[in-house]
């Protein structure tokens, strides 16, 4: 089934933390779509200003200014919320060696202030985006849940930690909870600025502006890089998913595998351009190989993926050169 059939009552209210972000936004507008109603909490720290403004019009659509490092608002986020999805978290591996205070302060403490939260609220399910990062140096593939290696880097390591604290409050408070292990994702709305911008947006802007991007290494890495679209279905059918779930952690992914060279000459063959790329050094704390199996998420989430990489990255090319 796709999520755009699932069948929620209209006075479903969610709550997405992380609402201004790039997943978080993409969630909100699919909220928005299904008829429910949406509060979105951000702080605008990563999250962009520019992604809630097409919704602050709707009157299903309610937005707090906040910071979930604070125990109280996210008390009051979470007030009359049938549905938490958690996606306000620092991202990158890089930036999480150089900040690893700030990343155990926003994604270990903020994450365990909304599992308060959500307990104190009685919130019907909590869904949180977790990482594949968390399969560290673990060398085989596809990646399957349960045999994780040790954690190569701080952001990691606070995913890992969000997993262990969720685990706690299902056994512990009767909270449902369920952690979606994010491969790879990217789609319209992914910011394709700064040093610790994504590598698919980097990329198209880059090549847009007839720049020659940088290839992290050899460019023999690979990926199983999952379309948005893939994400906000994971989430929607973690939320009607039954308690057999709950507790579990569930990889999202589409369960392709793809190589960063032939990803950068497939974009610069549809964007019809010919710029060699710069190769440079590795960047630290870096998964070689990423591939998922996502047999269990099929089980017990009813995930089915319908978008493969190439539909998705045709997709997202077209709306950069709309919106860049």
């Amino acid at each position: 089934m796709r999520y755009q059939d699932l069948k929620f009552d209209y006075s479903t209210k969610f709550l997405v933390t992380g609402g201004a972000g790039f997943i978080g936004s993409n969630l909100c507008e699919a909220i928005l779509n299904l008829g429910c109603q949406v509060r979105c909490l951000d702080d605008f720290s990563t999250g962009k200003e520019e992604n809630v403004k097409p919704f602050l019009e709707n009157s299903r659509y309610e937005f707090i200014k906040g910071d979930i490092k604070n125990l109280d608002i996210c008390l009051e986020a979470c007030k009359d919320v049938d549905y938490v999805l958690h996606q306000a978290a620092w991202g990158s591996v890089p930036r999480s060696i150089e900040m690893p205070l700030f990343y155990c302060a926003n994604n270990i403490t903020g994450t365990l202030n909304m599992l308060e939260a959500c307990k104190e609220n009685r919130v019907k399910k909590f869904v949180y985006a977790s990482s594949s990062s968390v399969y560290g140096d673990e060398p085989h593939l596809p990646k399957k849940e349960g045999v994780e290696g040790n954690r190569l880097s701080p952001y990691a390591v606070t995913k890992f930690c969000d997993e262990e604290w969720a685990k706690q409050y299902t056994l512990h408070y009767n909270l449902p909870t369920i952690g979606l292990r994010y491969f790879n994702v990217f789609g319209r709305r992914q910011d394709p600025n700064g040093a610790y911008a994504a590598v698919i947006p980097k990329f198209i802007k880059q090549l847009l502006s007839g720049e020659s991007p940088v290839i992290n290494g050899n460019g023999k890495q690979s990926r199983d890089f999952t379309y948005i679209e893939n994400v906000i279905e994971a989430n929607l059918k973690a939320c009607l998913s039954s308690s057999e779930a709950d507790g579990q952690v569930f990889n999202i992914a589409y369960g392709g595998r793809e190589y960063l060279n032939d990803i950068y000459w497939n974009i610069s063959k549809a964007l019809n351009l010919n710029i060699e790329p710069i190769y440079g050094p590795e960047r630290k704390g870096d998964i070689k190989h990423s591939n998922a199996d996502i047999s269990k998420a099929r089980k017990f989430l009813g995930y089915e993926p319908e978008w493969d990489f190439k539909r998705g990255i045709e997709a997202a090319i077209e709306w950069y050169k709309e919106n860049l």
